[in-house]
């Protein structure tokens, strides 16, 4: 008896313990990596739906790598990028569902809606659209220097021109009938 007891004494203690209502250690220092990379990123979501680039310098390296499919490099290839991406999808919102990050990533499930103007090279078509990504940050000293963009396969064909007509489909149309 006196071991089940024991035991509920300990797996009680256990519980208790684990039950801590200490928030965790990236909202209580400030002065972390973990919360200097979650500044820097959010600085950067909100300069896509603003347009103002001014917070750049400070969040994103000299070097920066964009490893989408526009592959720019360096923190000015950035700034254009956002001043078109704005241009063009003027009212864009950026939500964040879910956020996760250490010392070296950030990763950023994110919700995209807007309407886009159409004119945006591999951007939405002409009009209103709902997306998601999964943005995969790198940071060095609370600086960007690497991103990467993960889409599901239907999201990205929403953003595909539609394929052009076969060569021979007019010429089918047009041949005479046979008889």
């Amino acid at each position: 008896m006196k071991k089940i007891l024991f035991a509920a004494s300990a797996g009680l203690y256990c519980l208790i313990i684990s039950c801590n209502d200490k928030p965790p250690a990236v909202e209580s220092n400030n002065n972390s990596k973990t919360y200097k990379n979650l500044e820097a990123s959010r600085a950067v979501s909100k300069a896509f739906e603003s347009g103002d680039v001014s917070g750049i310098d400070s969040a994103v390296a000299a070097n920066f790598v964009d490893h989408t499919d526009r592959g720019d490099m360096g923190r000015d290839s950035l700034k254009a990028m956002i001043k078109m991406v704005h241009a063009t999808n003027k009212d864009m919102k950026m939500e964040v569902i879910k956020e996760l990050a250490d010392d070296d990533y950030v990763f950023t499930w994110m919700r995209f809606t807007g309407t886009s103007d159409g004119t945006m090279p591999g951007g939405p078509p002409v009009g209103p659209y709902k997306m998601t990504a999964i943005e995969t940050v790198k940071f060095v000293d609370g600086k960007a220097v690497e991103h990467w963009e993960f889409m599901e396969p239907r999201e990205m064909m929403k953003m595909m021109p539609p394929p052009p007509p076969a060569p021979d489909s007019k010429a089918k149309k047009d041949a005479p009938k046979k008889k």
